[in-house]
């Protein structure tokens, strides 16, 4: 089984906001794979289901972003299960909107809920799909930028980048890192 996990803060008020782009693919693959997203487990919203032949669970951490890692370890300790069987999906501001970068491992770069991860995991090898969504402004507030939310144009862009990304997890689920690394990096929407 493969956690997904799609990083995000719950509550209404941070729905649909750059950083909760994590959240947003997570629905996003609930909705086009019939994978309800309705138990509660490990501190976290949670959808058990197949996709193309995979057993998987979609994850969205109820704990808030800097408290990711604590929702992760809990699933995976519960499911027995290794790095090698968990995607965390983020947002990144280093990466233009319409972007997708997957990465077998990395640091934090600033991200706090992959830097809780890490400190829950003990470890920094494992698989992301990073989702960008624009550097902010300069002289701007970056936590201003990535709390709000998209412009009309980048917002059309969207389901466009979720596809993308979505690419890329299943070739991680039937292939392996490297595979969706070069089928996904490079690419960009809306070009």
């Amino acid at each position: 089984m493969f956690l997904i996990v799609g990083l995000g803060n719950p509550g209404t008020e941070y729905a649909a906001t750059r950083h909760n782009i994590g959240f947003d693919m997570v629905t996003y693959l609930s909705d086009k794979y019939g994978i309800a997203l309705r138990s509660k487990e490990g501190k976290a919203i949670v959808g058990k289901g197949v996709i193309e032949g995979q057993r998987v669970m979609l994850v969205q951490p109820q704990t808030y972003m800097n408290l990711s890692g604590e929702s992760v370890r809990a699933l995976m300790d519960y499911y027995k299960l290794t790095t090698d069987e968990i995607v965390i999906i983020y947002d990144d501001i280093s990466m233009p909107v319409g972007q997708v970068r997957i990465r077998p491992k990395g640091s934090a770069g600033g991200h706090n809920g992959i830097k809780s991860i890490i400190a829950h995991l003990g470890t920094q090898e494992f698989p992301r799909i990073k989702i960008g969504v624009g550097a902010k402004p300069e002289n701007g507030d970056l936590v201003k930028h990535v709390l709000g939310r998209f412009s009309k144009e980048d917002d059309a862009k969207i389901r466009d980048v979720f596809a993308l990304a979505e690419e890329g997890l299943l070739a991680i689920l039937q292939e392996d890192v490297k595979t969706a690394m070069n089928a996904v990096n490079g690419k960009k929407v809306g070009e």
